[in-house]
C-alpha cells in the first residue's frame, strides 16, 4: 500500500489509450474513442474481481458513499448508524443527505461492535454503515443479521479494504451496496476515484443516474437523447483516471500477496514482545494487510512506543487516537457542527429541535480505551529484504529504549 508503488509499463499504455483519441468523457463519442471504453472496462473487472453482479466508477469514495445513500433513499432526518474510527467522509456523505451520523460502539476489530448497536437503534434509523478500516474486516456476518432482523439498509464502506474479505467472500457484497475509495494513498490507485457494487440492479440503475444529473443512458450514442428520471449529482470519473484504475486492478493479487508477506515479518517480530496484542481479525485469511494495527495495554505505552519509533526511524505508524482526520476525538467541526451554509439538518432543527445529537457531548469510552491503545503501521510494496530486515531491527530497538 499503496498501489502508485507499483506505477509502470500498465498504467502508461492505458492512460495513452485514452490520450491518443482524446476522448476524456465516460460517456459518448462512440466513434472517436476507438473501442476504448476504460470506465466500463473497469468496472466490468470489478464484478469479476468482487463477485458482485454490478459495480459503477465515480469521482471519490465520498461520491460513492453519497451515490450509495441516495439509491438506498437515505434521506433527510434518517438516522445512519457509524463508527467513530473511520475518514471524515463517512459522516459528510451522511449530513450532505440531510441524514444524521449516530456513533456506536467500536470492538477489537476496530469496527463496528454488533453487540452495541441495539443501544443506539431509534424509530429514526434507517442504516448502518460499517467500516472496513485498515485493510480488514468488520464481523460483518452479525452485522449483516442486525440489519436483516431490523429492517434496515446495510452499506459497507470498504473505502480503504479493497481486495479483502470474509469468508471467502468479498467485503462490499454483503450489503444492499459496497463502496470503494480508490484515491491516491488506496491499495489501488485512479489518483481520484470511487466505486460501488451491489447485487441489486435496481440500486445499480438509481447509482448510475444520481451520479450522472440523472440520466437514464438510454439514449445510445445520443447524449442528449437521455430521459431523467430523477434528480441528480455530478459524480463521473473521467477515462484517464478510469484508465489508471484499469491497469492497477491487474495488480491487485499481486499487491495483497506482497503486503501479506511483509505484514506477517513485521508481525513476528512485534510478537516477540510480551506486551504487545493483535487487533482482532474476523478471519485472518481474507485480510488485505494494508496495515498491521496491535494494542499496548494502555495510552502510556502507547505513546511511549509511538516516540521510539520516531526516534529510531521506524516510520509510517499511526496514533489514532491523537489523530485529525480518522478519529471522532479531534472533530472539532462535527461537534461544533461548523459549516459554510446550514446543512440540511440545521434548517429542520427549527421543526424538529432535537433531531441534531450533542455530538460535542458524545462518550464512547468502549472507543476511547482501545483507540487510546493502538498503534497501526503502514505496510509497503516497495520495501526490500534489505529495507525489512533494517526495519525489524529498528522496531526492535524501540521496544527496547521504550
Amino acid at each position: 500500500m499503496p498501489g502508485f508503488e507499483l506505477f509502470g509499463d500498465r498504467e502508461r499504455k492505458e492512460v495513452m489509450d485514452v490520450l491518443e483519441t482524446g476522448v476524456l468523457f465516460r460517456y459518448g463519442f462512440d466513434n472517436a474513442r476507438k473501442g476504448h471504453w476504460k470506465a466500463a472496462t473497469f468496472e466490468k473487472k470489478l464484478c469479476e474481481k468482487s463477485g458482485a453482479k454490478y459495480a459503477h466508477l465515480c469521482s471519490s469514495g465520498t461520491a460513492a458513499l453519497s451515490t450509495a445513500l441516495a439509491a438506498c433513499g437515505i434521506g433527510a432526518g434518517d438516522e445512519v448508524i457509524v463508527p467513530p474510527f473511520t475518514f471524515v467522509a463517512t459522516f459528510e456523505a451522511i449530513l450532505n443527505a440531510g441524514a444524521v451520523p449516530v456513533f456506536a460502539e467500536i470492538d477489537e476489530t476496530l469496527c463496528l461492535d454488533p453487540s452495541k448497536l441495539e443501544e443506539v437503534i431509534t424509530s429514526r434509523t434507517r442504516a448502518v454503515i460499517p467500516v472496513h478500516m485498515c485493510g480488514a474486516m468488520a464481523q460483518i456476518d452479525e452485522i449483516q443479521s442486525f440489519c436483516k432482523a431490523h429492517n434496515l439498509v446495510l452499506i459497507e464502506d470498504a473505502c480503504q479494504s479493497i481486495g479483502a474479505s470474509f469468508n471467502g467472500k468479498s467485503l462490499g457484497t454483503f450489503g444492499d451496496m459496497g463502496c470503494f475509495s480508490f484515491d491516491a494513498v488506496k491499495t489501488i490507485t485512479c489518483g481520484e476515484g470511487g466505486g460501488i457494487i451491489t447485487n441489486s440492479k435496481q440500486l445499480y440503475d438509481l447509482a448510475h443516474q444520481y451520479s450522472d444529473h440523472g440520466h437514464d443512458h438510454l439514449g445510445g450514442a445520443d447524449r442528449g437523447a437521455d430521459d431523467h428520471p430523477i434528480l441528480g449529482a455530478n459524480y463521473r470519473i473521467s477515462e484517464l483516471n478510469a484508465a489508471v484504475g484499469v491497469a492497477q486492478l491487474s495488480r491487485l493479487d499481486a499487491i495483497i500477496e506482497i503486503q501479506r508477506k511483509n505484514k506477517q515479518e513485521i508481525k513476528n517480530v512485534l510478537a516477540l514482545f510480551n506486551d504487545v496484542s493483535f487487533r482482532q481479525l474476523p478471519d485472518p485469511d481474507g485480510d488485505s494487510a494494508t496495515f498491521i494495527s496491535f494494542f499496548l495495554p494502555d495510552a502510556n505505552r502507547a505513546q511511549q512506543i509511538m516516540k521510539a519509533f520516531a526516534a529510531n526511524g521506524v516510520d509510517g505508524c499511526f496514533y489514532w487516537y491523537n489523530n485529525n482526520w480518522h478519529y471522532l476525538r479531534h472533530w472539532h467541526h462535527l461537534k461544533e457542527m461548523k459549516t459554510s451554509a446550514k446543512l440540511p439538518l440545521q434548517q429542520m432543527k427549527s421543526i424538529s429541535p432535537d433531531i441534531i445529537p450533542d455530538y460535542s457531548a458524545l462518550s464512547l469510552p468502549q472507543s476511547d480505551s482501545i483507540m487510546q491503545r493502538t498503534i497501526s503501521m503502514q505496510i509497503k510494496l516497495s520495501w526490500s529484504n534489505k529495507e525489512i530486515e533494517e526495519r525489524i531491527e529498528s522496531i526492535k530497538s524501540a521496544f527496547i529504549a521504550a
